[in-house]
């Protein structure tokens, strides 16, 4: 080497293990990153200079699965990219640890049910109910124990989740942690319901409301789902009050107690005569109203129908406008209620009749209930024709689309009950332009919102009747007897957030007089989860309790989520800024895919596969990180474009193994190569060199739009075609010169740089191998204990080189190269066989640009004599082999 020249840091392979020890070198890096605080964000920072993320606070009910892996790695690699761009970055992590989910597996697991009557037991502590035990009726515990339980079972259920999430190496700060259900959540969840409400934009009524008869509480719209369920056409002769029928096809015949009216299209000749006259229902004998209406097909059924009280929204829609009748039929828990046929309200021509009928149905479910009036109709004599039954055919088969609360388990009713709604029917534009407002990545999901925003039926039905949730901060005035006065609530004070209105007072009350006539009682519902769940922004900036951290931290940059929520996290987050504070939560919305098990159906913890094989592919998390390493997983989730549903493959996994082994095998031979660091001349280097500021630009750029697996398979392809396959082995003989020292300085610094540079484009993705290698030589070098604490690559590093060389040099002696190694691979030859003779075909121009890599590519060919023909025929940057001879084996 010469004297006086800058000595590079290079290693002793022998030093390192044989193979990368990922799971070793996995604990020891979280370790060193939790040490350092290198993920920490960093308060005194410039709001110009800091990206904040809204992360989902993914749902504690169980056990997460392979697609949370995949989603919120994705957002990861967002992150990790604009972190090494020099952005201070809030990243935080919260739990959604209130709602049905966490009611539900806290039953399950416990065995137990809540009855707000049963007195408290302190100090109840409980364990996971055996097998045996599940099959015993469920213990009854009070409010208050059940949510110590749900308490109890989130937290540990959040260890879980952090341990997972820890190991698949998100670069989360740990310090920003939240809980929906901690005390600053239902503080802000509690500041949004009384903004809310005192800007006019919340109220509460007693009206028709969508029910799940299982959880016994009422569901907003967008937790709906329809589900294709089989079902039938009851074709039912009506009467008509002075003579004469018609027939009503209808799949809900258990609701003919409750038919308040029949509706057909004004259009319809077969029923115009009938408008404005009475039917008669059969068996009950109830006289109810026709009326025209648009909203009724002609082509459904019979096409006319009846309205009941209720079957769905239609019905809810007609009882408002036509001022018709409430004759509620079915109760809460999904059975039907005893009613009296003859009393106020529920008149009829035959009562006698109609209650006997009825007796037979009291007490029975939708589906017992159905069973049994089929029977009756079929069997007892019809409203207008005599003895005919007014079932005129047997049923006809058929599929239909039935609401189901997306967690349930029975069809969805309409029942009255009162609940709080948010007032956003009459804001449907304002919020579609708030959505316009935003980027959406892919762009397309922005129609998702869009759609679902222009189709929107109903308000935000925010109470739910359940136990474990935030909850509502206010009480009620009880008036002389008992009855609460809901239409001015009493609100909690701010200072006395956040508040449980069943334990706490309102100001000016004693407990004495809680319950009590003249007294007070308080808000026994909860919020729904998305209420809360909504502020996921507003809770990391501390809205309405820290105004300056607020404006610091609010609106986000960026908000990652699946596209199933759009209808719920992003529409009701949108909502929330827009009812704030009249502005938008985040700039960009990335919109991750579903993971697809073999049968192309969606991994859920709650869902599992139905076939065997999609069972057997439903691997846990953890078992994938031990079996092939976090890098492997992580590169998986990053081959994934935005918004695309990926099929769950493990050779895809493979794959990333396999590269995670070659960055480590190629990296140890690069940074073993001994040299002074000179000057980088050879035109070969600076070509290479120049096709990478390339790669910098394009993955750049990709990372700008969001598009990670574009910059992964761009990073990636050049790391196999122009590195490693090609640049390493061309330069190879020349970094071991010992005759051309400048030359061999030339590609050693070449190597060194492409291997810097490409570790760090590598980084958001593989961030254990990546790290691992920096701390070889390059941390000692560039003073950087860490790769992700490195800028990104600029334009800056190639320009401190000099002029770069021509990048089609580099293509024109990959070419070459490739068509030398196909040669001998059709021979039969070794790669590295000598070559006694060789002729080289090509045009004249590419020949010409392929002499400035020519003695590179002959050194690494291992050709002794070698020769070009003239062929104009062959096309710009082709070579063909016209003459290869080989030496003997040795």
């Amino acid at each position: 080497m010469s004297a006086g020249k800058e000595k590079l840091v290079t290693i002793d392979p022998a030093e390192l293990p044989a193979h990368f020890d990922s799971p070793k070198a996995e604990g020891e890096w979280d370790r060193l990153w939790s040490e350092s605080g290198i993920y920490h964000y960093d308060p005194v920072e410039s709001r110009e200079r800091t990206f904040v993320v809204d992360t989902p606070p993914p749902t504690v009910s169980g056990s997460l699965h392979v697609g949370h892996v995949f989603s919120y790695t994705q957002a990861d690699l967002i992150v990790r990219y604009k972190r090494m761009r020099g952005l201070n970055i809030f990243y935080p992590m919260g739990w959604d640890d209130n709602g049905l989910p966490t009611e539900r597996r806290v039953q399950k697991y416990f065995n137990v049910r809540c009855d707000p009557h049963v007195p408290y037991e302190p100090g109840l502590i409980l364990t996971a109910a055996t097998e045996k035990e599940s099959k015993n009726p469920a213990r009854l515990v009070s409010r208050q124990n059940f949510i110590e339980l749900c308490l109890q079972l989130t937290g540990e259920d959040e260890k879980a989740f952090k341990a997972l999430w820890q190991r698949t190496g998100l670069s989360v700060d740990w310090r920003q942690e939240y809980s929906t259900i901690d005390d600053v959540s239902r503080t802000i969840a509690q500041r949004s319901f009384i903004d809310l409400y005192e800007k006019g934009h919340i109220y509460n009524v007693d009206a028709p409301t969508m029910w799940d008869v299982d959880f016994q509480t009422a569901v907003a719209q967008a937790e709906v789902e329809d589900r294709k369920l089989p079902g039938a056409f009851y074709n039912l002769r009506f009467g008509v009050d002075g003579g004469d029928s018609f027939v009503i096809a209808t799949t809900r015949p258990e609701l003919l107690p409750a038919c308040v009216g029949v509706a057909a299209h004004p259009d319809d000749a077969r029923y115009r005569n009938l408008f404005g006259k009475s039917a008669i229902t059969p068996l009950f004998r109830v006289q109810v109203p026709i009326f025209q209406s648009e909203l009724v097909d002609p082509e459904k059924g019979t096409g006319i129908l009846m309205v009941c009280t209720f079957g769905d929204a239609t019905d809810v829609e007609w009882w408002r406008e036509k001022k018709l009748p409430l004759r509620q039929i079915l109760g809460w828990n999904g059975r039907l209620l005893p009613v009296k046929f003859g009393s106020q309200g529920w008149q009829s021509q035959e009562p006698e009749g109609a209650n006997r009928f009825y007796e037979q149905l009291v007490g029975k479910t939708v589906k017992a209930a159905q069973k049994t009036i089929v029977e009756l109709l079929g069997l007892a004599e019809g409203a207008a024709e005599g003895s005919l039954p007014p079932l005129v055919e047997s049923p006809k088969p058929i599929e239909h689309s039935v609401k189901f609360y997306e967690k349930g388990e029975r069809p969805l009713e309409f029942i009255p009950t009162r609940q709080w709604f948010v007032r956003l029917m009459d804001k449907k534009d304002r919020l579609i332009e708030m959505g316009d407002r935003i980027k959406w990545h892919p762009d397309f999901m922005r129609m998702r919102y869009r759609n679902w925003t222009e189709n929107l039926q109903f308000d935000w039905c925010i109470s739910r009747q359940r136990y474990f949730g935030v909850a509502f901060p206010l009480w009620y005035r009880l008036d002389a007897q008992g009855i609460p006065d809901r239409d001015h609530p009493i609100l909690a004070p701010a200072e006395m957030l956040p508040v449980d209105p069943m334990q706490a007072l309102p100001p000016g009350y004693d407990e004495d007089q809680r319950n009590q006539p003249g007294g007070f009682t308080g808000e026994a519902d909860v919020f729904d989860t998305w209420f809360t769940s909504s502020m996921s922004p507003q809770i990391g900036s501390r809205w309405a309790l820290d105004s300056g951290r607020h404006a610091r931290l609010f609106p986000a940059e960026m908000r990652p989520q699946s596209h199933e929520i759009i209808r719920t996290w992003a529409f009701y987050t949108i909502a929330k800024a827009m009812l704030h504070e009249a502005t938008i939560p985040w700039k960009h919305v990335v919109i991750s895919g579903w993971v697809l098990d073999p049968d192309r159906k969606k991994i859920s913890k709650s869902k599992p596969g139905e076939t065997k094989k999609a069972k057997a592919a439903v691997v846990t998390p953890m078992d994938l990180l031990d079996q092939y390493g976090v890098d492997a997983v992580r590169y998986w989730s990053a081959s994934a474009r935005l918004g695309s549903d990926t099929l769950f493959d493990d050779n895809l996994i493979k794959i990333g193994r396999r590269l995670v082994t070659k960055i480590f095998n190629a990296s140890k031979f690069v940074l073993s190569q001994t040299a002074d660091a000179t000057p980088i001349t050879r035109a070969l280097d600076l070509a290479f060199l120049a096709k990478l500021r390339g790669l910098v630009h394009e993955t750049t750029e990709s990372f700008e739009d969001f598009e990670y697996a574009a910059a992964l398979g761009k990073t990636e392809q050049f790391f196999w075609n122009n590195f490693t396959d090609t640049f390493l082995e061309l330069v190879k003989a020349r970094a071991r010169s010992d005759e051309d020292l400048d030359g061999r300085g030339s590609a050693v610094v070449s190597l060194r740089l492409g291997l810097n540079v490409l570790l760090r484009l590598f980084a958001p993705f593989l961030p254990y191998i990546t790290e691992e290698v920096w701390s070889w030589a390059f941390a000692k070098e560039t003073g950087a204990a860490s790769i992700h604490g490195r800028p990104w690559p600029e334009d800056k590093e190639f320009e401190e080189i000099g002029v770069l060389g021509d990048p089609e040099i580099f293509d024109v002696a990959v070419a070459c190269w490739n068509q030398i190694n196909k040669r001998k691979s059709e021979s039969g030859v070794s790669i590295g066989r000598a070559i006694l003779k060789l002729t080289i075909a090509g045009n004249q121009a590419t020949i010409e640009k392929f002499k400035a890599a020519e003695s590179d590519v002959m050194s690494a060919a291992r050709a002794e004599r070698h020769s070009f023909i003239v062929d104009t025929a062959i096309a710009d940057g082709e070579f063909e082999i016209r003459e290869a001879e080989f030496a003997d084996k040795t």
